[in-house]
């Protein structure tokens, strides 16, 4: 853990992602940043994998430790998903077992009332609680990446730039994007544009950012009829 936390001033964000879940014996981990007035979470970096499913799956569900964490600014634990309460997560329980994540623990980044971000930490062999030492080190790593995120907010000089610097281009504007544009097709709130997206996307075991894509490309449209999206051809999305 020691030398991690040594690379996390100059290591690639994979590669990192990568020690990290070795150094905590994980099944897998990955950063997001809360971002906008909206606090919205955006990607920062994630060990190749099941990680890479299991935030793509919260952020088409909408639910999970991960977003719970965003939103309370808590640390949730959830060492085995088999004692979780099935109406705690809806459908999202299920499909993280598909992925072979027996546990799901996540905690905050963030100082007071200041909110940063989420890491989260996937076990693959389940457990009543967090083994003492991995949750030691979960902790120090999420204390170290908290302090090199108020760095990086701060006034330091750009050449020193860590792995905890936002991307240039937000991986999931697009998603905010669609959702506008089928709040106006539909004529809904945000919120249940959101959720039409969503289900979408979750029905036809799709990413939701390709989906997106579509909509804002207009490949794809949402109409109020029976027959739900189509696309501006005539062909039923």
């Amino acid at each position: 853990m020691a030398d991690v936390l040594r690379s996390l001033r100059h290591g690639d964000g994979s590669a990192v992602a990568v020690a990290c879940a070795r150094a905590l014996e994980a099944e897998g981990v990955a950063v997001s940043l809360l971002v906008g007035e909206g606090q919205g979470v955006e990607p920062l970096w994630r060990s190749p994998g099941v990680a890479a499913r299991f935030e793509e799956l919260q952020f088409t569900l909408g639910v999970g430790p991960g977003p719970d964490t965003a939103r309370t600014g808590t640390a949730v634990m959830a060492p085995d998903l088999d004692t979780v309460r099935p109406d705690r997560w809806p459908t999202l329980l299920t499909e993280a077992r598909k992925l072979g994540v027996a546990g799901v623990c996540c905690f905050p980044l963030g100082l007071g009332a200041i909110r940063l971000g989420v890491l989260t930490v996937l076990t693959s062999r389940p457990g009543a609680t967090m083994p003492e030492q991995q949750l030691a080190d979960a902790l120090t790593l999420a204390a170290a990446l908290t302090g090199l995120l108020l760095e990086d907010n701060g006034s330091r000089p750009a050449a020193s730039a860590t792995v905890m610097v936002p991307p240039m281009e937000l991986h999931r504007a697009v998603v905010h994007q669609a959702t506008g544009m089928i709040s106006v097709q539909l004529d809904v709130s945000l919120s249940e544009a959101l959720l039409r997206l969503r289900a979408f996307a979750y029905s036809r075991e799709l990413p939701l950012g390709d989906v997106a894509g579509d909509v804002v490309a207009r490949r794809l449209r949402f109409n109020d009829d029976i027959d739900g999206p189509h696309s501006p051809g005539g062909r039923k999305g």
